[in-house]
């Protein structure tokens, strides 16, 4: 019952990793909470739902994809709150997937390829990631 006593209102952690000392078992346990939003941000943010693979080499890639794309995520929102830019690396996303890449061919003709227009925003966004804007001899004003 002292003992009882003596632990109320604490949290014990416990370990399997007997080489580490009592800090790096805290910081690593303070360290769960960010993994846990990484994996909130892959469910809703990013949109990675759940995929049932069968096949190990299947289940490795889609672990493989699922990390990268946590990875580019944590990269873009690190960049964006260097930059000082008050946006949101889902609205950045948002605002860049405006940009698209066109080929056209008509009636077997040489192809004509251009890139939709780069407003300023999208030069600030870019400019923030720290990613080269995207550059074609021929910049189309349809979208």
């Amino acid at each position: 019952m002292t003992h009882a006593r003596l632990m109320d209102g604490k949290l014990l952690l416990v370990t399997n990793a007997p080489d580490f000392a009592p800090a790096e078992v805290i910081k690593r346990y303070k360290s769960l909470a960010d993994i846990e939003r990484g994996f909130r941000v892959l469910k809703s943010e990013i949109e990675i739902g759940p995929i049932y693979h069968r096949l190990p080499k299947r289940i490795r890639a889609h672990a493989a994809i699922c990390f990268m794309a946590l990875i580019v995520y944590r990269v873009m929102r690190s960049r964006l709150r260097a930059s000082a830019t008050p946006i949101s690396p889902e609205r950045a996303l948002d605002k860049l997937r405006r940009i698209q890449h066109h080929q056209v061919t008509v009636n077997n003709t040489q192809p004509v390829t251009g890139l939709s227009t780069v407003n300023q925003e999208h030069s600030d966004i870019l400019s923030a990631l720290t990613v080269k804007k995207p550059t074609l001899n021929t910049q189309l004003t349809l979208l």
